[in-house]
């Protein structure tokens, strides 16, 4: 993939699913609402069987793994057929194994030290995470005096209508964030519901 991870949507769902189905569902959903960029977290058993099925099942969207925690999930992801890594944090043996598989990746980012570290390693588009416990939207606004190379996906506690305060940081491409699926429509396959967040998150570009 050319296009940077940061300029694919001005949101990118960050999705929990319980199932292969239900990845799907959320993908066809968000697709139709104008978000063609899924993250999906490996937090449940299902996420990689929901990444292999997205993958083979709704070409529309870009899929890519979360909560990439390990070496191993790294792997694992890629093999699953993820287009891009979001790890949550970083470390040494963490970013060489994602810069391994070949896939663009957003490493994990809360201090000024972890950037310096990403830029040092050669990249610079980095997730910020958790953004909102992190200091937000001044923590971000701040950093381009001392890290101007640092692009940022700022990801945790962000909504709707915070997401615009940080899109319009400069350093700031686009923001990570679980409005969009909400757990009970997910459960109830409410893909209506999905779709008509999708579209509100979309309009934000």
């Amino acid at each position: 993939m050319s296009e940077s991870l940061l300029s694919l949507s001005p949101v990118i769902p960050v999705v929990v699913v319980d199932s292969a189905e239900q990845g799907v569902g959320v993908a066809r959903a968000l697709v139709a609402g104008g978000i063609k960029v899924i993250e999906l977290t490996l937090r449940t058993d299902a996420a990689l069987d929901a990444i292999r099925a997205i993958a083979a099942e709704v070409p529309d969207i870009v899929v890519g793994a979360g909560t990439v925690t390990t070496p191993a999930r790294a792997k694992l992801a890629a093999e699953a057929g993820s287009k891009f890594l979001v790890s949550p944090g970083l470390t040494p043996s963490l970013l060489k194994a994602m810069a391994d598989t070949g896939l663009p990746f957003l490493p994990g980012t809360a201090t000024v030290s972890e950037v310096l570290s990403v830029l040092e390693a050669g990249y610079t588009e980095m997730k910020f995470f958790p953004a909102e416990a992190s200091g937000g939207v001044a923590y971000l606004g701040s950093l381009p005096t001392v890290t101007p190379d640092a692009r940022f996906c700022p990801t945790g506690g962000i909504r709707l209508t915070t997401a615009p305060d940080y899109l319009k940081l400069a350093n700031v491409g686009c923001v990570g964030g679980t409005w969009l699926t909400p757990a009970d429509a997910l459960a109830t396959g409410d893909w209506d519901r999905v779709t008509a967040l999708a579209a509100e998150a979309a309009a934000l570009g």
